[in-house]
């Protein structure tokens, strides 16, 4: 590294609104939770019931809709490497480099939200098709304005490696109570006599943005960005030396793999298990106990995480975790005459293993920003975890379509009331020694390929430390 790309980078200040240093503490967690609280009431909302809304409201083809939100997330992955290297140009300002565009962006990001569930009567499909297709795009590119920052601004509230496992665990918290709120009332809301109700999406959207506005303001008001860099300059502001930069990134790729490869594995679960307990224990019902067992899973392993992220280290607890899920359900796949009640139970088990992964993912995520400045010199906070954004939106696109495609694969026909025996043979096989293989995959990936151990991640804090010294 030359000494004139050392003097770029200033020596991190903690300052707060009096111009005082705040310790990090539970306010800042509770701002930090408030964040994904926020994003996810809109985020849940739509992901689980836009499409229905599309195609019992509006009246537009299922596969209209597929090739909309297919092109919708290559737009949001290409939205969020903008935004996040826009944002890497900006000066930091009295309260921080990125709080103030969660603050600024966050009310067109709800309006724009409330649109995409606004109706007006008697109109044509192309009308409705044309509508939800600028709406949508449009609650998209918001989403990316608030998110990146939102997502960055984890690795400047603290640079302790133990801490930041904190916000990724209240980060998680405030995504699973969104979720729980969104399952438990929104049905209530936008359905009536069984059919999906314009006026109750509407009412639904309005009350849920309303509540989301108030949680991006809460995570506004507490959080406290601490970690203050000059803004990139000269050689920093050039792309293609950002890129080589996250090539050379082992971390970064090794989690990235690890992430994607590990949605593809939660959007599988996710749609064959509709038809394992259909179909495969012909019980409907169980879905929503496994839903709810679910998230009780990560609420159980949440106090757990920084205890043991604090003995063993980010890595070292994942990789058991994985280890764990990946035990369970391949041994699911060798008991397949297991009631539904033992199937649930020893799953949960497997639930309560990735659970860790799954609340720790944002906190691997500051690690490898911090890890990017070691190797090239350059605080791309914004940059980085765009990048990573984009790849996630991509793997999105690519594996919306997987269960579909792997439940074709096996046999399924609907026009069947009972599914043959090699079909309910595949459906438990997907549902039990796929996503078994994918987590022990994952576990190969943490322990081999993921370098930042407990104590090399000690070792990088000195390392930046003396590095930013030498800029100064």
């Amino acid at each position: 590294m030359s000494q004139n790309a050392r003097q770029k980078v200033m020596e991190p200040e903690t300052v707060t609104s009096n111009g005082q240093s705040r310790p990090f503490g539970f306010r800042d967690k509770v701002g930090y939770m408030f964040g994904d609280f926020g994003n996810d009431f809109f985020f849940i909302l739509v992901s689980s019931f836009l499409m229905v809304y599309y195609t019992d409201v509006y009246g537009i083809s299922a596969a209209f809709v597929g090739i909309l939100f297919l092109v919708a997330r290559l737009w949001d992955a290409v939205a969020d490497v903008s935004w996040g290297r826009f944002i890497d140009t900006r000066k930091p300002g009295k309260h921080g480099k990125f709080k103030p565009w969660i603050f600024r962006m966050s009310f067109p990001l709800v309006i724009s939200g409330v649109l995409m569930f606004v109706h007006i009567p008697g109109m044509s499909t192309g009308f409705y098709e044309a509508y939800a297709f600028v709406t949508y795009i449009l609650w998209g590119t918001f989403y990316s304005t608030v998110n990146i920052p939102y997502g960055s601004m984890a690795s400047v509230i603290t640079n302790d490696s133990v801490e930041r496992t904190s916000l990724s665990t209240y980060r998680t918290m405030g995504a699973m109570s969104a979720s729980l709120i969104i399952n438990a009332v929104g049905p209530i809301l936008i359905f009536v006599d069984n059919k999906a109700s314009a006026d109750g999406f509407l009412l639904a959207a309005i009350i849920f943005g309303i509540l989301s506005y108030a949680c991006y303001l809460a995570c506004y008001k507490l959080s406290t960005e601490r970690i203050v860099l000059q803004e990139n300059k000269g050689s920093k502001a050039k792309l293609g030396h950002t890129i080589k930069g996250l090539l050379k990134n082992k971390p970064l790729i090794s989690i990235l793999g690890a992430s994607l490869i590990f949605m593809v594995s939660t959007m599988l679960i996710g749609s064959v298990n509709v038809f394992l307990f259909k179909d495969y224990f012909t019980n409907t019902a169980a879905l929503s106990i496994i839903g709810i067992i679910q998230t009780v899973a990560v609420f159980i392993a949440i106090p757990l995480v920084k205890p043991l992220v604090n003995r063993f280290g980010k890595k070292e607890t994942t990789s058991i975790g994985m280890l764990l899920a990946a035990a369970v359900y391949i041994l699911l796949f060798f008991l397949p005459n297991l009631s539904t009640t033992q199937y649930i139970a020893l799953s949960a088990i497997g639930m309560f293993g990735y659970a860790f992964f799954n609340t720790m993912i944002w906190a691997f995520v500051t690690d490898v920003i911090d890890y990017h400045e070691f190797l090239t010199g350059l605080r791309e906070d914004g940059t980085v975890y765009s990048f990573y954004s984009f790849a996630r939106k991509v793997g999105q696109a690519i594996a919306g379509g997987i269960g579909g495609i792997a439940i074709t694969a096996i046999g399924y026909n609907s026009a069947r009331e009972v599914q043959t025996e090699g079909t309910l043979k595949g459906i438990y096989t997907l549902a039990t020694i796929v996503p078994g293989a994918i987590y022990l995959l994952i576990f190969f990936i943490l322990v081999f390929l993921y370098p930042l151990t407990k104590q090399r991640m000690k070792q990088l804090s000195i390392d930046l430390t003396e590095q930013r010294k030498l800029k100064k």
